[in-house]
C-alpha cells in the first residue's frame, strides 16, 4: 500500500487456496443495493447456511490487509437483524465489537439484514454517493466465523442512474453479480459502481483495465492507459509471467492519493488535479507502479507471519521494509526502465527518498525491522513527535533497496542484481510458502556467493537491526553518480512545520536538533513576526529566506497568551545536501554500471 509517497498503501496479504472441499460447500450470499446514495448507506442481505447448527457466529474484520491499523469497521454497521426462511425474526446478540451471535431456531438457512455507513473516501474503506460507489471487501462483509473458506456470492442492485459495477472477483451469471473462492478472495477485490471510464490494453497476453471513476477535467484516459500498458509489460518482463488472468487499476479519482494492493487488481485515489502537472501525474504513475509490483512482492510472496490472516487481530512482521520499501524502490526505477521518465526525473524522485530519510531525525531512533513490527502502533497513528522517533518503512526500505542492489553488484563484479533476489524468492517462497526473515538473508547470500556471505550478513544486521546511518559511497562509486554539492545561497532552515489558524501560524511539529528546537520553539508556539515583521504562515518561508541561512533570526512568539522573543541562528536546509546527479567524469566502467542498473533485465 502506498499514501502520498509515504505511501501507504497499504497494504500486505497472499489468500492461501482453499480446501478442495470448500468448493463443494453452499455459499454465503450477499445482496448489495443503494436505495439514496446521498445518504451515503449500502443496504446489506446476507443468506447463511446454518448447517443445522443450533446458533452462528458472524464476524466482521477489524482491519484490512494491507493497511496496518485496526479500524474498528463494525462501527459503521447498524440496524442488524436475522429472520428464516419465513421471514420470522430470529434471536440476534452482539457478543464482541465485531461479532453476533443468531439463534436458527432449526432454519437451514439465516438471512440477515445490516446496513453500512459509507463516507470515508479512502483505498482501504467504501464510499458512497450519488454518482458512484468504492467498496472494500473488510468494511463491507460480515461472514461466518467457521465460514472462511466457503465460496461468497456477490450481487449488486445498483441505482437507474448507475450503468455497471467492476471487480476482479469474477463474474456471476447475470449483471453485477460476482464469486470468490472464499472469504479472503472476497476482500482482496474491491467493487467500483457507477458510470466508469474503461481503458483496455493488453500486455503479455493478458488484459488489462484502466477503470477511471469520475473521470472529468484534465484526466486523459487514454494517456494514463498507454504509460500503464509500457510499465505493465516491463514488470511482466521483470518477473517472468504474469500470475493472474486479468488485472484492474480502480483508479477512483477525487481523493487523497494512495493506493492499495490486491492480487488481480489495486485501487488508487488520486487528487483531481494529479495531472496537472508532470510531477503530479508522475507521482500518480509510481503509485501505479508500485501496486502492480505488488501483484508479486506482497499478494504472492509473502513474509510467512502474514498468511492465513486473522481478521480480528493484530499481526507483526519484521519485513514490511522489503515488501513495501523494496517495492517502492522498484516503483520509480521500473517506470524509468519503461521508458516513462527521464534519468533525470528518476535520480530527482530518488533523491528525494534520500533526503527524506536523512533529515528525519527518527532514523537515529527506530531500526528498519522494527518500524515494520511497530507499524501497527505508530505508523499510522502519527503524532506531532513521530518524525523525531521513528521512521518510515517505506523510505528506509526503498533507500535499503537501492544499496543493496549495488551491493550485490559489486559484490559479484556485476553479475547479479537484487533483480535476481527478488525472481529467485519469488520462485522459492511465493504462494501458500511465506518466507522468513533468514530466508531472505540467505537467499540474498547464495546470490551474492558464499565467499561474501559474512560482509552481506554484517550489512543486513546493521541497516534493518540498528540505526547506523546508511553508507552510500558503494553505490555511488558503482554507478558513477555523487550528491550535488549544497547550492551557495542555500534556503534558510528552521525546522519546524506549521499551520494556518485563524491567520495565526502555529507551530505543529519542531524537529530534533534544529535550530528552532536549539532557540526553544516548542509545539503549540504562535510565530508572529520575524525580525519585528509580522507574518503569516504562507509568508513564513520567504521571511526567512531573507534573513538567510547562517544568519541569525529574531522571531516572536506567543506562547499561552505570553509574547516573548527568541533569537534563532538559522541553519542551509538539510535536504540540499541529498540531491543526485551523474559525475561528468564517470569511468567506462561506471558508466557501463549504470547503465546495466538504468535499463534492467
Amino acid at each position: 500500500m502506498k499514501f502520498l509517497r509515504v505511501f501507504v498503501l497499504l497494504r500486505v496479504f497472499v489468500f492461501l487456496a482453499p480446501p478442495a472441499a470448500a468448493q463443494t460447500l453452499e455459499p454465503i450470499r450477499y445482496t448489495l443495493s443503494f436505495p439514496a446514495p446521498l445518504a451515503h448507506y449500502v443496504e446489506v442481505e446476507a443468506t447463511y447456511p446454518t448447517d443445522g447448527q443450533a446458533q452462528i457466529t458472524l464476524m466482521m474484520p477489524v482491519w484490512t490487509p494491507g493497511s496496518y491499523l485496526v479500524r474498528e469497521f463494525s462501527r459503521n454497521v447498524e440496524a442488524l437483524s436475522a429472520t428464516d426462511s419465513n421471514r420470522d425474526p430470529l434471536p440476534v446478540e452482539k457478543t464482541r465489537k465485531n461479532r453476533w451471535r443468531v439463534q436458527t431456531n432449526g432454519a437451514r438457512s439465516v438471512a440477515v439484514h445490516y446496513r453500512v455507513y459509507a463516507h470515508e473516501m479512502s483505498v482501504r474503506t467504501n464510499w458512497i454517493d450519488d454518482e458512484f460507489a468504492l467498496l472494500n471487501g473488510a468494511p463491507t462483509f460480515i461472514t461466518l466465523l467457521t465460514g472462511l473458506n466457503r465460496p461468497h456470492e456477490v450481487k449488486l442492485v445498483l441505482p437507474p442512474a448507475w450503468s455497471r459495477s467492476v471487480s476482479a472477483m469474477p463474474a456471476g451469471n447475470a449483471a453485477d453479480t460476482y464469486r470468490a473462492a472464499d472469504y479472503d478472495a472476497l476482500v482482496d477485490s474491491p467493487i467500483v459502481a457507477g458510470n466508469p471510464a474503461i481503458y483496455e490494453f493488453s500486455a503479455a497476453g493478458k488484459r488489462h483495465f484502466l477503470v477511471n471513476v469520475a473521470e472529468r477535467g484534465d484526466w486523459d484516459g487514454k494517456k494514463a492507459a498507454q504509460d500503464l500498458a509500457t510499465i505493465v509489460q516491463k514488470t511482466i518482463d521483470f518477473w517472468g509471467a504474469a500470475p493472474y488472468d486479468k488485472y484492474y487499476f480502480l483508479n477512483v479519482i477525487g481523493g487523497a492519493g494512495g493506493g492499495l494492493e490486491h492480487k488481480s487488481s489495486t485501487v488508487l485515489n488520486p487528487g483531481r488535479d494529479s495531472t496537472k502537472t508532470r510531477e503530479s501525474y508522475l507521482d500518480w504513475l509510481s503509485t501505479a507502479s508500485h501496486e502492480f509490483f505488488h501483484a508479486w512482492n506482497v499478494k504472492r510472496l509473502r513474509p510467512i507471519e502474514l498468511g492465513p490472516f486473522d481478521y480480528e487481530n493484530e499481526v507483526y512482521t519484521r519485513s514490511l521494509w522489503f515488501v513495501e520499501g523494496v517495492t517502492d524502490y522498484y516503483a520509480d526505477l521500473q517506470n524509468h526502465r519503461a521508458g516513462v521518465t527521464t534519468i533525470e526525473e528518476y535520480l530527482q524522485a530518488l533523491s528525494g527518498e534520500i533526503a527524506d530519510l536523512q533529515t528525519t531525525p527518527g532514523r537515529l531512533v527506530q531500526p528498519a525491522e522494527l518500524a515494520s513490527y511497530d507499524a501497527w502502533i505508530k505508523y499510522y497513528r502519527p503524532d506531532d513527535n513521530s518524525a523525531n522517533v521513528s521512521i518510515s518503512y517505506y523510505t528506509k526500505g526503498l533507500v535499503i533497496g537501492f544499496a543493496l542492489d549495488a551491493k550485490i553488484r559489486r559484490l559479484t563484479g556485476g553479475a547479479k542484481s537484487l533483480d535476481d533476489l527478488m525472481r529467485v524468492m519469488y520462485q522459492r517462497f511465493s504462494g501458500a510458502k511465506g518466507f522468513t526473515a533468514e530466508n531472505l538473508r540467505a537467499t540474498a547470500v547464495e546470490i551474492a556467493g558464499a565467499s561474501n556471505g559474512a560482509e552481506l550478513r554484517r550489512w543486513f544486521a546493521r541497516v534493518l537491526e540498528t540505526t547506523d546511518e546508511i553508507e552510500y559511497t558503494e553505490a555511488l562509486d558503482w554507478y558513477g553518480l555523487q550528491f550535488k554539492p549544497a547550492p551557495a545561497q542555500s534556503k534558510a532552515w528552521l525546522g519546524v512545520k506549521t499551520r494556518a489558524d485563524n491567520q495565526r501560524t502555529v507551530v505543529t511539529e519542531v524537529r530534533r536538533g534544529s535550530p528552532a528546537a536549539e532557540a526553544g520553539i516548542t509545539l503549540n508556539d504562535q510565530i508572529v513576526a520575524v525580525n519585528d515583521a509580522a507574518v503569516t504562515s504562507a509568508q513564513l518561508a520567504q521571511s526567512l529566506a531573507a534573513v538567510g541561512a547562517g544568519n541569525t533570526a529574531h522571531v516572536t512568539i506567543a506562547r499561552r497568551g505570553v509574547t516573548r522573543a527568541i533569537d534563532v541562528t538559522l541553519a542551509a536546509d538539510p535536504a540540499d545536501a541529498w540531491s543526485l546527479e551523474v559525475r561528468t567524469n564517470s569511468r567506462p566502467d561506471e558508466t557501463t554500471h549504470r547503465a546495466s542498473w538504468l535499463s534492467g533485465p
